[in-house]
């Protein structure tokens, strides 16, 4: 579900052409988490159709997701968990791979993150082909947590991420979308 145009912060978002390879359009969420105005109305539209409902975690995917998954977690009065890239977390972990535009790579979290039956929404700054997110529901799963929804910032809806996730039976959230790449 994408949030309607009252809501759009298209232009707290940098456009930066031929990044990192040429005819990219990278969409560049800095310049919205540097404006204050618009880095809470993204948390507040994120976070708004689970206020009052009971979600125990919240799933940020590195890096970015990070970022927002953090507030979002803090708006939600939800634990924040984070799911990195292979070798960057001190404790056990569990692992799963996920493709990447060209090849594979593997994610992981500490693997007393989330508890069977456990309530989580999954956050990340941009959706493109989904492989990522695609992965980090899967871990997400395999450890027993009932994933509630994924959200996102930016879709990049020609690229077919978010279609992915809702094939998985994940409602989609979403603020804003650029066609293209």
């Amino acid at each position: 579900m994408q949030v309607p145009p009252a809501f759009d912060l298209s232009h707290a978002v940098r456009t930066i052409k031929d990044y990192p390879k040429p005819g990219i359009l990278f969409r560049d969420i800095t310049t919205l988490l540097g404006d204050a105005r618009a880095f809470r109305r993204a948390i507040d539209e994120l976070v708004q159709p689970w206020a009052g409902a009971k979600i125990d975690k919240v799933a940020g995917i590195e890096a970015r997701g990070f970022i927002v998954g953090g507030a979002v977690a803090h708006q939600l009065s939800a634990g924040f968990v984070p799911i990195r890239k292979k070798g960057k977390l001190p404790h056990q972990t569990v692992r799963m791979a996920y493709a990447l535009e060209y090849g594979e790579d593997e994610m992981e979290m500490h693997v007393d993150a989330v508890a069977p039956g456990e309530r989580v929404v999954l956050v990340d700054d941009l959706i493109a082909t989904g492989g990522t997110a695609e992965g980090a529901v899967k871990l997400l799963r395999n450890i027993g947590a009932k994933v509630e929804a994924a959200c996102f910032i930016i879709d990049l809806p020609d690229l077919g991420g978010a279609e992915k996730l809702r094939a998985m039976d994940v409602p989609v959230r979403t603020l804003l979308s650029f066609p293209g790449h």
